[in-house]
């Protein structure tokens, strides 16, 4: 049972870095919006099927309000942010660099709003999880082009403040909720928000190769349900901040899954980046902070 428990957060590493692949497959063929709301409906079905299955408990109103709000922010405006910048240009690698300071801001969020204890070591983890990152990235910032401009910028800051701030959500009002019921309820509201946008500003059009078939049932069955399912399980489980910090591991998995697939290199400052940002992972691991849970109250 503990190396189950102990496997979880290093499956969910793995899986969730297999986004950006995918991504990079389906997007030739396919509108950033319009394949997203693709997604979420389908992935929708998918978990109500998993929830008529395993009789998941109902959510209540607010429950169900609230994870809407918070599929909204993780799902809807994160990778609605994330899939457009880079259909218009934003590289990948600039992208997951800018998207790595999403730990610190959501240990800044958690500490103001749900009351967590940030300690000294865990402030210095996420520093040090930074530094990594940038390490991991940089050698590949160099291949900037002109998709890096102001608004593809702004796209992926969104994204980061979306993403801390739906987890702070689902951490504070949706704590001891089922975790399928409220994901099925966050894709709700990420259809909700991301049609709507296809439908006005874009074509909706498919053009249906295999790549973006295998990405689909890719992202639907193993991203959105999967391994959601999995961050739902890890931010019920730990504090905040620690779960936030699994992301920085993100950059340094998809540099290894380039390589293999790719044959993208990798250099020595890269692998010394990865091996400083699994210690940062370390260092910030929630369970360091012997804090009570918080009651929910406040994504």
């Amino acid at each position: 049972m503990r190396f189950s428990a102990a496997f979880v957060p290093l499956l969910f590493v793995v899986l969730w870095s297999t986004g950006f692949v995918s991504a990079r497959y389906a997007m030739p063929y396919a509108e950033p919006f319009s394949f997203l709301g693709v997604r979420f409906v389908l992935s929708a079905a998918a978990l109500g099927l998993i929830a008529a299955f395993v009789k998941s408990s109902r959510l209540s109103w607010a429950q169900k309000r609230d994870a809407m709000i918070a599929g909204m922010l993780m799902h809807g405006v994160y990778l609605g942010m994330v899939f457009w910048a880079i259909d218009n240009g934003m590289p990948a690698g600039l992208s997951a660099l800018i998207v790595g300071l999403q730990p610190l801001l959501t240990a800044f969020m958690a500490a103001a709003t749900l009351g967590e204890t940030i300690t000294r070591r865990q402030w210095t983890g996420l520093a040090v999880g930074l530094v990594g990152v940038t390490m991991v990235l940089g050698p590949r910032i160099g291949q900037i082009g002109s998709g890096v401009n102001f608004w593809t910028v702004s796209a992926i800051c969104l994204a980061v403040l979306t993403m801390s701030a739906g987890t702070v959500l689902q951490k504070g009002r949706l704590k001891g909720a089922s975790p399928v019921a409220s994901t099925i309820w966050q894709f709700v509201g990420a259809v909700l928000l991301t049609v709507p946008v296809a439908l006005l500003l874009e074509d909706q059009t498919f053009t249906l190769t295999t790549p973006l078939v295998l990405s689909m049932a890719w992202l639907v069955l193993v991203l959105s349900v999967g391994t959601i399912l999995l961050l739902m399980w890890l931010i019920e489980k730990g504090a905040v901040s620690g779960v936030a910090a699994l992301f920085y591991l993100v950059p340094a998995c998809t540099a290894i899954l380039a390589y293999i697939l790719f044959g993208e290199p990798l250099s020595p400052i890269q692998i010394a980046g990865m091996a400083i940002t699994a210690l940062a992972v370390a260092m910030t691991d929630g369970r360091a902070s012997r804090q009570p849970p918080v009651a929910p109250g406040s994504a």
